[in-house]
């Protein structure tokens, strides 16, 4: 039997008043509810209580801090039979010379690869491989790192193989060389992707072209790179006052404890690696282009300078951009994707990094053609960030999938470490996520709208477009935001790579 709803018995009606006598029907008009569903009972799941969230105390590793200075944080986990670690040691790109750019993933590269004075780079790919076990080095911004893996029965000889990389590393010309190789065929092919473009060119007019934080690699720099530049590095960094080991498995924590003492304990203590400094004074306002002629969509950035989580505002700051763009139901997602169709992809960030500012930045992929409308609508919507008010309903929204969202920061081991070990790198507080929580709940309206004023000035934005500027219809200038200041990502060239090249295309 097929039931009728009440708002259709109620149509029905309706209609059978408004034959029978125009009167009736006006006043019949006049006592329709607002909303007709609300007169209907509720759907089984929104009777569903919603609990409260349960106090948040996730397990901490247990912090141990050698009398050299080292910092072992280690979290057991007994759920399979493997072992991760990491040796984090502060100092990256940022705290090279502009002239040495590319050097850190270069000798993130060459490191595992040239091996140690007991066992070549290939020797260990293959004892490694018979392990189902890895060992490998990297380098970052603002640090370099040696990690393994290994099932639990095989730690303490590939343990062993890190502690020695990290020891007595024997960094081999053909291994440096190689590694240059595949830098600069990454140099070569770094204007093919519009997004790559548009990301490192965002940094630089955040940061500046020359700031350490926006600082890229080219083949004068990479093929400069020499071993004493490698070796002298090492030198440098490793210093047990300025690493953290984490480790997080199927192990015994006393056991674990004695064999890291026994490993690090006796290197010397050394100077304390230099906390980050410098002016970030965010982009000059105007509009910025590069002129891909290969591409049909344009790559529309709209970048600020944004903030650090040790701002007392930063909690305000990450709800109002989850409101501003935090996902789907998102003021800049529903109106600039939803309502208007003008692009397939639109999200934003207010960017809190550690122990620098972050970019604030609003980013949309369109068709050619309508950049500038594009444009237009992005910038509509982080104006309105400072003129239409925000709602109760947003702002418990957006604490929501914030908070309910944090807890998959945390739901495994090796998640709790590696937080654990961010916050210890950067030296913040270790009940610092715990006071996240409460920071988001204790956000108001007044906060948003405080914040909104504070931190929102689109007058010192600037606006990177990436596309094929001969199909945008509508040109750029007609922003109205000025001149168009045009970037040139050409690659720079070695006088003898271009005569190479130049005499090749000759014979060609």
């Amino acid at each position: 039997m097929k039931l009728v709803s009440t708002a259709s018995l109620l149509t029905a009606a309706l209609l059978c008043a408004s034959a029978a006598s125009p009167l009736m029907a006006q006043e019949a008009t006049v006592t329709i509810p607002p909303n007709i569903r609300k007169i209907q009972p509720p759907e089984p799941w929104e009777k569903i209580p919603v609990p409260p969230l349960p106090a948040f105390h996730p397990q901490q590793p247990k912090r141990i801090e050698l009398k050299n200075g080292l910092v072992i944080l280690l979290e057991p986990d007994h759920e399979l039979p493997f072992i991760n670690g990491a040796i984090n040691i502060r100092g990256g790109s940022r705290d090279l010379p502009a002239n040495k750019a590319g050097l850190i993933d270069l000798y993130g590269q060459a490191w595992r690869t040239s091996g140690t004075a007991k066992q070549s780079g290939d020797a260990l790919d293959d004892l490694l491989a018979s392990k189902a076990a890895s060992v490998e080095t990297d380098g970052d911004i603002d640090s370099t790192s040696v990690s393994w893996s290994c099932f639990t029965k095989d730690e303490k000889q590939v343990f062993g193989i890190a502690v020695d990389l990290l020891e007595h590393p024997t960094f081999s010309e053909a291994k440096l060389r190689l590694a240059q190789q595949q830098e600069i065929a990454g140099i070569v092919r770094r204007n093919d992707s519009a997004q790559g473009v548009a990301g490192r060119e965002a940094a630089k007019l955040v940061y500046g072209k020359n700031s350490p934080y926006a600082r890229q690699p080219e083949i004068a720099t990479v093929m400069g790179i020499t071993l004493a530049d490698l070796n002298a590095w090492h030198t440098k960094t490793i210093v047990p006052n300025n690493m953290i080991v984490s480790v997080v498995g199927d192990f015994d924590p006393v056991a674990m404890e004695k064999s890291l003492r026994q490993a690090l304990g006796g290197l010397p203590r050394g100077p304390a690696w230099p906390k980050p400094s410098g002016e970030f004074a965010g982009p000059k306002p105007g509009v910025y282009a590069v002129n891909k002629s290969d591409v049909d969509q344009s790559s529309i950035w709209i970048l600020g300078l944004g903030t650090t989580r040790r701002n007392p505002d930063y909690y305000a700051l990450a709800v109002m951009n989850d409101i501003f763009s935090g996902g789907f139901g998102s003021r800049l997602f529903q109106d600039v994707r939803t309502k208007q169709g003008l692009a397939y992809a639109v999200f934003g960030n207010y960017g809190a990094s550690f122990d620098h500012p972050g970019i604030f930045y609003t980013i949309a992929m369109t068709k050619s053609a309508t950049t500038v409308k594009t444009t237009e609508a992005m910038l509509k919507e982080i104006h309105e960030l400072k003129t239409k008010p925000f709602t109760a309903s947003e702002l418990a929204s957006a604490k929501d999938q914030l908070l309910n969202s944090f807890i998959f920061h945390f739901d495994s081991k090796d998640k709790v470490l590696a937080e654990a070990t961010q916050l210890e790198f950067y030296g913040y507080p270790a009940d610092y996520l715990t006071r996240y929580r409460a920071g988001i709940e204790a956000v108001t309206l007044a906060d948003l709208k405080r914040v909104a004023d504070k931190y929102i000035e689109p007058s010192k934005l600037a606006i990177l477009v990436v596309g094929n500027e001969a199909h945008y219809g509508t040109p750029l200038p007609a922003l109205n935001l000025g001149p168009v200041h045009p970037l040139d990502i050409t690659i720079p060239m070695p006088a003898a790579m271009r005569r190479q090249m130049s005499g090749q295309g000759g014979s060609s």
